[in-house]
C-alpha cells in the first residue's frame, strides 16, 4: 500500500506544480493485479485505464463493489467493440468511422452515451494508431451525430523523446487542432495527453487528463 500510496501522492503533486485548471489523473492499471487497483482506490484514486479487454473484464468483477470510472485507453479492435461499449465510461482511442459506429451500435440503451476521445497520431508513426490531422474534422462531424456516442475531446501519444520542446511542440498540435474543432463549433472540453515520462508538459500544453501508470504502480513486468 505504501508505494502505490507514496505514487499517487508524488503524481497529484507534480500535476499541482505545474496545472492551473484541474486535470484528471487516469491511473494506468493495464497488467497490475486488482489488488493494485484496489489499493489506489483506498488511496483515493477512483479514475482507472486499462487497454486488454479481457484482463480488464476480471477486474471489473473482482473490483464490482468499488465505484470506479473504467476508461479504455488502447487500441479498438472490431471484434471487442460491444465488451468496450458495454463495460467502460470513456473510451481514448477511436480513430475510424467503423469503430465508432460499431462502439454507437453496441452501447446499451440504459447507459450513459459512451464518452469518446478521437485518437491523432500527431507525430506521424507508421505503427501507431490515430487518425492524421487532416482527417481529423470529418472523423469529429461523424462521431458527433452518432446517438450513443459523445464527443468529448482529442488524445494523442507521441513518440518517446527526452526533449522537453519536441514534447511541448507535438502536444501544442493537438491542443491546436482542438481549438480549431471547438472554432467550427464542436463542443470539446478533453484533451487526453501526458504519460509517465512527459505529463508535466502535456499539462502546460493544455491537457486535461493525464494517463499515468509507471509512475503510480512502478515499471510493469
Amino acid at each position: 500500500m505504501g508505494s502505490i500510496l507514496s505514487g499517487l501522492q508524488a503524481v497529484q503533486s507534480r500535476i499541482g506544480k505545474v496545472a492551473d485548471r484541474p486535470v484528471t489523473l487516469i491511473a494506468v492499471s493495464k497488467t497490475c493485479p486488482a489488488e493494485a487497483i484496489r489499493e489506489a482506490f483506498v488511496a483515493g484514486q477512483r479514475v482507472f485505464g486499462e487497454s486488454y479487454v479481457s484482463e480488464a473484464l476480471e477486474k471489473m468483477k473482482d473490483l464490482s463493489d468499488l465505484g470506479i470510472e473504467w476508461h479504455f485507453i488502447g487500441p479498438v479492435q472490431g471484434n471487442k467493440t460491444r465488451a468496450i461499449a458495454e463495460n467502460f465510461s470513456w473510451v481514448h482511442g477511436v480513430d475510424r468511422e467503423k469503430i465508432a459506429r460499431r462502439l454507437s451500435d453496441a452501447r446499451p440503451g440504459n447507459l450513459p452515451p459512451l464518452q469518446v476521445c478521437i485518437q491523432v497520431n500527431v507525430s506521424g508513426e507508421e505503427s501507431k494508431s490515430g487518425v492524421e490531422p487532416s482527417g481529423v474534422a470529418s472523423l469529429a462531424k461523424y462521431v458527433s451525430a452518432l446517438p450513443r456516442l459523445r464527443l468529448r475531446g482529442l488524445m494523442a501519444i507521441p513518440e518517446p523523446s527526452e526533449d522537453p520542446s519536441l514534447q511541448r511542440s507535438r502536444f501544442a498540435q493537438l491542443r491546436k487542432l482542438k481549438e480549431d474543432l471547438c472554432g467550427q463549433g464542436f463542443p470539446l472540453d478533453t484533451l487526453s495527453m501526458g504519460m509517465s515520462g512527459d505529463f508535466e508538459n502535456a499539462i502546460l500544453e493544455g491537457a486535461t487528463m493525464v494517463r499515468i501508470g509507471s509512475a503510480i504502480f512502478g515499471n510493469r513486468k
